[in-house]
Order: structure tokens, then C-alpha cells, then sequence
């Protein structure tokens, strides 16, 4: 049954804002509020028709009164932030991810007529390392808990849904596991790493990348909103790539720097403000992660549209990167590398 009245947090970014949108559309949904510490931008505040705006801060108790007064049935918790850069640094990143989620689970258990909340989490709580299996279903024990970032926080956020849902056992909890996003609209880490002209890599490694298109991602979302799907659901799309694929597929130059010497390059990146790379970050560049979506086909019910690499495809072309090298350089190189390999294995071979 769909839901009556749904609050969203994290409108002010790209998911939560489109998402609000979304169901604004719904004509079955009576009433639809939109949350976050700051205005979504103008264009999207314009898609989001009817849903209303509330300027509100989650850490703030006051969060209870917003739905408490409006009787919200259903809670999205979306504004789980990523980047310390865009949030005003690590300290306040998790401060607003982990004690405002507090605030927020706390603020339903009060309220009697939540009935249903959904969590956009994301598979880095199952960590990168070289221990890992080749792919993490929902049940999976990670080699390496996450020690810190985005990934700290995702790992104690889902503790507190699990003993909010122990102490709340009428409300439906869904918690969406989602891989990196990929997409021509989206701003994340991952797009600005692509979009360098130069791009960092650990050398010595090649991780695989899974990743998820921004459309399949919203959809999943609505999905979740609207109907009573709870569990753990990993979200991504089919297939992988590796990470030297993707970057020859945008026309990048790949820069392999030595491990001890990517902290380094990290911070140079990070002061000049083009990408924020943080600890768990250059992990997952090493060692990336992929993980089982069956659960999310035979359970939830959806198929994602698009693939790791038609949605990589997709933002190469939405965002119109410019090749560093054009095709035929690329693949001048590829025959010379193929002719160096095969003149190789023939004097081994002799």
C-alpha cells in the first residue's frame, strides 16, 4: 500500500531532491516533506512540485515535531553524506551522519504513526582488502571492518536501524546497500575522479569497479518508498570493470603513483579542491569491492537497467568528457603492447 505521507532527508543533493521529486508525482501519496540543513538549488526546489521544503537540522530534537505534526508514515533517510569537503570537514560530516541519524531514529520511535523507514546505506560497510571474497552478500562478514570515513559511520548508522527496529517491531526497515553511483547529473567522489585529466592509481593495483546508474538508483528508492520491501538488499548493477578499463573508457591518462606515496598525492588533490580522497577511499581504489544482487532480484524485485558499463558509458557521455588521447592512440598502443607480449612468449617459448 502505498505510503500517506512521506518525509525525505538530504534534499538538498541529488538523490534525495530527485527522489522527493518523484514522489511528489505520485497522486497516491497525500503529502511529501523534504528535509535538509540547506535549500535544494533552485532547478531542483522547481522539480520538486508539490513537495514542500523544510529547512530543519536532523541532530536538532526539533526533528520530532516535524513528524510528529504532520504524521509522517514514512521516513527516508537519505542525506547520509560521503564527502568531508562539501559537509564543512570529517568532524561535522560525522556528526551530521551518525548523531543525526540518532536524533532521527529516536524522533520515530516517539512517533506512532511511522511505519516504515528506508535507509540509502552503501556496500563500503563491507570494507576493501585483499581478503576479500569475490563477491559480499548481504550476510557477508567483512576481513577488514572499516576504520574510519563514510564506511565508520554506514557500519554504526545500520547498528542503530537494527535497535531501532528491535524496539519498533510494527515499522517495516529496509536498508539499501548501495555501490558507487555513476551518471551524467550526479556529483560524487567517483565522477570527479574520472572527470581528472590525469587520473591517480595505486601502482601495482587494478580493482574492480561495480558500479550503479543514478536513474536505477532513484528507482530503487520509490520502490522501497512505496511498497513494503523490508530487508538488506545490496544495490548494483551487472558486471564490473577494472579500474585501468574505466579510465581508458573516459580517454584519461592513468598516473600509477608508488603506495607510499599516495597520501601525498591525496592531500595535493585535495587542497587544490578537485578530488576529496579519504583513507577508505584509496583502499577501495586498490582493491574495489563487488557484490551479489540476487537478493535484490528474486526478493525486491528489481533488475537494474543498466549495466556497470553502459552506465559508466553514459556518464562519459553525459558529462561530454574530453578524451586525453583519441581512440586510435589507444589502440596504437594496445597493438603494441599485444606485439611486445607475443614476441616475448616466443623467446621464452624457443
Amino acid at each position: 500500500m502505498p505510503p500517506s505521507v512521506v518525509l525525505v532527508t538530504g534534499v538538498s543533493r541529488f538523490l534525495g531532491g530527485h527522489l522527493a521529486a518523484r514522489l511528489a508525482a505520485n497522486p497516491e501519496i497525500d503529502r511529501v516533506l523534504g528535509v535538509d540543513t540547506v535549500p535544494p538549488p533552485r532547478d531542483l526546489l522547481r522539480r520538486m512540485g508539490r513537495a514542500e521544503f523544510v529547512r530543519a537540522d536532523i541532530r536538532n530534537p526539533l526533528i520530532s515535531k516535524v513528524i510528529e505534526r504532520a504524521s509522517v508514515d514514512t521516513v527516508v533517510h537519505a542525506s547520509l553524506s560521503a564527502g568531508p569537503g562539501s559537509s564543512g570537514g570529517r568532524a561535522t560530516m560525522k556528526e551530521m551522519n551518525v548523531i543525526g541519524t540518532m536524533q532521527l531514529l529516536a524522533a520515530c520511535q516517539k512517533a506512532p504513526t511511522v511505519r516504515r523507514m528506508v535507509l540509502k546505506s552503501t556496500t563500503a560497510v563491507y570494507g576493501s582488502s585483499p581478503r576479500d571474497p569475490a563477491l559480499f552478500g548481504e550476510t557477508a562478514t567483512p576481513k577488514d571492518l572499516p576504520s574510519g570515513g563514510y564506511a565508520k559511520d554506514a557500519v554504526e548508522i545500520e547498528g542503530y536501524l537494527r535497535g531501532f527496529a528491535r524496539r519498533r517491531p510494527d515499522v517495516g526497515v529496509t536498508v539499501l546497500r548501495f555501490s558507487n553511483f555513476i551518471g551524467p547529473r550526479i556529483d560524487t567522489v567517483l565522477t570527479r575522479y574520472f572527470s581528472l585529466p590525469v587520473v591517480p592509481t595505486v601502482l601495482g593495483y587494478d580493482a574492480r569497479v561495480q558500479l550503479l546508474h543514478e536513474e536505477d538508483a532513484l528507482a530503487v528508492l520509490e520502490r522501497a518508498t512505496s511498497e513494503d520491501l523490508p530487508g538488506v538488499f545490496n544495490v548494483a548493477a551487472d558486471g564490473v570493470l577494472l579500474l585501468s578499463q574505466a579510465i581508458r573508457r573516459a580517454g584519461k591518462i592513468p598516473l600509477p603513483v608508488p603506495s607510499p606515496a599516495v597520501g601525498s598525492v591525496s592531500r595535493v588533490f585535495r587542497g587544490a579542491r578537485l578530488v576529496d580522497f579519504s583513507p577508505e577511499q584509496m583502499r577501495f581504489l586498490n582493491f574495489g569491492r563487488v557484490v551479489d544482487t540476487t537478493r535484490l532480484r528474486r526478493q525486491f524485485g528489481f533488475t537494474p537497467r543498466w549495466t556497470t558499463t553502459q552506465a559508466f558509458d553514459d556518464y562519459v557521455r553525459g558529462r561530454a568528457l574530453t578524451p586525453v588521447l583519441g581512440p586510435e592512440h589507444i589502440e596504437a598502443a594496445e597493438r603494441g603492447v599485444l606485439a611486445a607480449a607475443r614476441t616475448v612468449m616466443g623467446v621464452v617459448g624457443r
